[in-house]
Formats: structure tokens, C-alpha cells, sequence
């Protein structure tokens, strides 16, 4: 069975939401959208110019969650998007926020290698995240990455 990042981040969120006490009447929106704000991270990531490589050096550990633009992306969304609307005090947002690193922690290292070969294939990933699909979608995406990288945004 191919992984799917989708799970494995709504697991991951399930487990350290568990940690933080969140009115019922508003569990659910904070399960939602922390793993909408880190799945959307991750997207909008592997969009942009540099953005695969990004993504790769994320899941290969190459590069810590606390300092990934990634993770600065996700715990923004989140806050702007879920926290700001659900008036749940200062102290349960900073705590909830303050999970967005360690769950996007767990995403370290769950590439093997980086030849494809592991347990967890990156293709996988980019398909999950609407990315990829085909060979030929995912080279053209790490292409326009690169590429972008030289030619900068206007």
C-alpha cells in the first residue's frame, strides 16, 4: 500500500491535539485545520520555485522542522485561519500553535533514501499532495522548480 502523507499528518495531529485542552464544541475545527494548515504548507510548498527541494530535505531530516519555512508557513495559516476565529485564550493558542513543529517534526526522515526505494516514496507524497501524478507532471514540477530558481518570480 502507497503512503499517503494525508493520514499520517491527521494521525500525527490527532496524537498532539490530544495533549492540549480544547473545548469540545471546537476540537473538531482545530483537528481540521491544523492538518489542513500543514497539508496546505506542504503544497504550497512543493509549487514554488525551490519548493521540491524544500519538501525533499524536510522528509529526508536534511533539514529541522524549527527552522523550515515549511513549518513557519503551516503554524501561520493556522493561526490566521482557525485560531483567530475560535477565541479560545491566548494560553490555547500559543499551545496549539506551539504543536505545529513537533508534528511536522514526525515528517523527518519518513523518506528512507532517496532513491525510491524505502518504505515511502516521494512520488507517493507529491500524488497526495496534487503534485504529481506522472512521471512526466512531477520531473516538469522539479524542472519549473529549479528553473525558477534561476529565472526568479517577476
Amino acid at each position: 500500500m502507497a503512503f499517503n502523507i494525508q493520514d499520517f499528518i491527521t494521525k500525527q495531529v490527532a496524537s498532539a491535539v490530544g495533549s492540549v485542552e480544547v473545548p469540545s464544541a471546537a476540537k473538531n475545527q482545530v483537528l481540521n485545520g491544523l492538518t489542513e494548515s500543514i497539508l496546505g504548507s506542504l503544497t504550497q510548498t512543493a509549487t514554488k520555485a525551490g519548493g521540491i527541494e524544500q519538501l525533499k530535505g524536510l522528509l529526508t531530516g536534511a533539514t529541522s522542522a524549527a527552522s523550515s519555512p515549511i513549518t513557519a508557513l503551516a503554524a501561520d495559516m493556522f493561526s490566521k485561519n482557525i485560531l483567530s476565529s475560535l477565541g479560545l485564550g491566548a494560553g490555547t493558542n500559543s499551545a496549539l500553535a506551539g504543536l505545529v513543529p513537533g508534528i511536522i517534526g514526525q515528517l523527518g526522515g519518513i523518506l528512507k533514501d532517496q532513491d525510491g526505494d524505502g518504505d515511502v516514496d516521494f512520488n507517493d507524497i507529491l500524488v497526495t499532495l496534487g503534485v504529481g501524478g506522472k512521471s512526466g507532471s512531477i520531473i516538469g514540477a522539479a524542472a519549473k522548480s529549479i528553473l525558477g530558481s534561476f529565472f526568479g518570480k517577476k
